[in-house]
């Protein structure tokens, strides 16, 4: 049962790794013996999630901006650089936009578009070679993206682009998914509920005893359970999933 579950060795890179979802999902394969890259725009604070993973780990910085198709081709070339194989990516980097409809910008759909679909598109594409050098037919390699249960169900806030991306997000992994499996690419995204992290910090801020009551669980999220479904989809019990979007969110998908 040890080895079904063991991420020992593999490679892992993760988008939007030094916070939040990113960094519960870095630190679980730094802490179970992966060798574990974590990516963000600020070099600073990828330097330090990567010195502090580091003390459990093994965990490296790879700083880039993936708001262009060129940022995400420099991240893939700069981990082809110091490694001959990638075994999980882990698309998680992300942006959110809230305003009402009468006011919601043009430039809203061009950030939230470009960081939470085109990103992951890209980043994949650019990673494919090395990706494949990371497969086999008993354990292929992974692609991990991170949507957002607000991709499956309408929320109540007025964040338009966001849940819109996230659906689109879902549906493309599955497009991926039969694109990739000849090549020994599993497909596969998780869909979030909520989690302590800055993106969601406002929204617990003003309701968070609603969205707990609002929950089968009665719970928030917690870094376990968001490391647990990634070590899951990334190790050989995942290996014969593809194409599957679950929701890790405590039930709360299932009320709408």
């Amino acid at each position: 049962m040890k080895d079904l579950f063991s991420v020992a060795g593999k490679v892992v890179l993760v988008t939007g790794g030094s916070r939040g979802i990113g960094l519960m999902i870095a630190r679980g394969f730094a802490e179970n013996g992966a060798r574990v890259y974590v990516s963000s725009r600020k070099k600073d604070a990828c330097d330090a999630v990567a010195a502090e993973l580091s003390k459990t780990g093994t965990c490296f910085s790879l700083p880039a901006d993936l708001s262009g198709e060129a940022g995400a081709n420099a991240l893939a070339d700069a981990l082809a650089d110091r490694e001959g194989a990638l075994h999980v990516l882990v698309n998680n980097a992300g942006a959110n936009w809230g305003a009402p409809l009468a006011e919601y910008p043009d430039a809203a759909w061009d950030k939230v578009l470009a960081t939470n679909l085109k990103a992951p598109f890209f980043l994949t594409r650019r990673c494919l070679p090395l990706l494949e050098q990371g497969a086999t037919a008993a354990d292929p390699a992974r692609v991990i993206n991170i949507g957002s249960i607000d991709g499956l169900m309408a929320p109540l806030l007025e964040t338009y682009a966001y849940s819109a991306s996230k659906a689109a997000l879902h549906h493309m992994t599955r497009v991926l998914a039969r694109k990739l499996a000849p090549k020994r690419i599993t497909v596969n995204a998780v869909a979030p509920g909520p989690f302590e992290s800055k993106m969601m910090a406002a929204t617990l801020d003003r309701f968070r005893d609603a969205i707990v009551s609002s929950c089968p669980l009665g719970r928030i999220g917690e870094p376990g359970d968001m490391a647990g479904i990634a070590i899951y989809l990334a190790s050989r019990a995942g290996a014969y999933v593809t194409g599957a979007v679950i929701p890790v969110d405590g039930g709360i998908s299932t009320c709408s």
